[in-house]
């Protein structure tokens, strides 16, 4: 086990620095990006009404987050696998998921927006977090030992 690890330290370092930069997006996501949401849902969100936003900005803001988790994660997903077609179907998937989940958001927020907050919570949190990486890593690594 011990050899296998020292095999591939530069493999490790790099999975490790790729995990830190998500770290790194989620320290700044103040800075980085605009989503009156943060403050919204970090308090006791179930009796309050919706912050105001501009839907643009909102959209873009949601976009750039879901894009460069989205980007972390392929590289992550290349970096274990070292496959083309997974990161091809992965990145596949990660748009039509992001498609999926913002026009659940504006529909919830647009229709059920007063009402169903902890599904906005919800929908929102697969939009801003990298959720999908730690579902698609398990997923091809099995299918790789199915191979």
């Amino acid at each position: 086990m011990l050899k296998i690890l020292l095999k591939h330290k530069l493999k490790i370092a790099f999975v490790l620095m790729l995990v830190f930069l998500f770290a790194l997006v989620r320290a700044y996501e103040d800075y980085l990006f605009y989503d009156p949401f943060l403050n919204y849902f970090k308090s006791d969100f179930n009796g309050m009404l919706l912050p105001v936003y501009d839907s643009f900005q909102l959209f873009f803001g949601l976009l750039f987050r879901y894009s460069l988790n989205m980007l972390i994660s392929l590289v992550l997903i290349y970096t274990l696998f070292e496959d083309e077609s997974m990161v091809k179907f992965a990145c596949f998937l990660y748009l039509f998921f992001f498609l999926i989940l913002i026009i659940c958001f504006y529909v919830i927020i647009y229709f059920y927006g007063e009402t169903n907050n902890l599904i906005l919570f919800y929908v929102r949190r697969f939009l801003i977090q990298p959720i999908f990486v730690l579902l698609f890593i398990p997923a091809f690594y099995y299918q790789r030992l199915n191979k």
